[in-house]
């Protein structure tokens, strides 16, 4: 069954007793979190803290989803650098995000950082390619013992000239192996294919992707721009996807609790009418 959540970093300042209150209030099932919201680097975030994260969370009636932004604001880490300590350093704080999803009861993380896998001067295609290849097959066994999916997201070439297409992540994806290693899918990041259509999208990738994200490309959320999401709630419907849809927006300037609000009414209509034409 499809449940719907969205990304706490829109609710900048806000008290985390309140965004829980207010997300659980409109309607949302889960709150995906960005670890910078809760400090500089997860690993300060210790035993007893992480617990009363988790606590806090779980009595408002909403589950913790998962990490997002992984890499975003900090500083050592680099995915596809051909600097070995620099990859080593990496993955051990993916291994850590993990344990960090883990203990706030979260299950799945989403790795998109662009600034944190561009090619580097000299280093090509392949090379990147290899490099990120080395990281995943070291580290997925241990995310995986954690219990934890690890869902790596293709991006727009305006962001990243690294994995652009579903098709290029899956492809890595795959020649690692590991049933714990899965694609991610974004409206505003799929829309950057401009060969296809979100839609025919999820349709031949979504039995791979362990999460998906839902924002219109004008950057704000569903419903608050000119991306039609029922197509797109009619193909993950029909694909038979079942697992997290979370509202996530870069343009904050409607408002936190506004965002919420439209976005979740579009996002539930059109999955209540995409599940009402499944069962006619």
């Amino acid at each position: 069954m499809i449940r719907l959540g969205i990304c706490n970093e829109l609710f900048e300042g806000w008290a985390l007793e309140d965004v829980c209150k207010t997300v659980r209030g409109l309607g949302y099932d889960g709150l995906e979190i960005a670890p910078f919201t809760l400090a500089s680097r997860v690993t300060d975030l210790n035993a007893s803290r992480r617990r009363e994260i988790r606590t806090i969370v779980e009595d408002s009636g909403l589950a913790t989803i998962g990490l997002h932004w992984l890499l975003a604001k900090t500083e050592g880490f680099y995915l596809t650098s051909p600097d070995a300590e620099t990859r080593r350093r990496t993955g051990d704080y993916l291994i850590a995000l993990a344990e960090a999803t883990r203990d706030l009861g979260g299950s799945l993380m989403v790795l998109g950082s662009p600034k944190q896998r561009d090619l580097l001067p000299g280093v090509s295609y392949e090379q990147a390619e290899g490099y990120a290849l080395e990281v995943f097959s070291r580290i997925m066994p241990a995310i995986g013992s954690i219990g934890v999916d690890l869902c790596l997201e293709p991006l727009a070439p305006s962001e990243t000239n690294f994995l652009n297409t579903c098709a290029q992540a899956q492809a890595v994806i795959e020649k690692v192996g590991d049933p714990h290693f899965k694609l991610h899918m974004d409206v505003k990041a799929q829309s950057g294919e401009t060969d296809t259509t979100v839609p025919e999208l999820i349709r031949r990738f979504s039995r791979d992707a362990g999460h998906f994200h839902a924002q219109d490309v004008n950057l704000q959320g569903p419903g608050m721009g000119a991306v039609d999401f029922g197509p797109i709630l009619k193909a993950l419907v029909q694909s038979g996807y079942d697992r997290w849809v979370s509202v996530e927006v870069f343009d904050f300037s409607p408002g936190a609790e506004e965002t919420a609000r439209q976005s979740i009414a579009c996002l539930r209509r059109e999955l209540e009418a995409a599940q009402a034409g499944e069962a006619r």
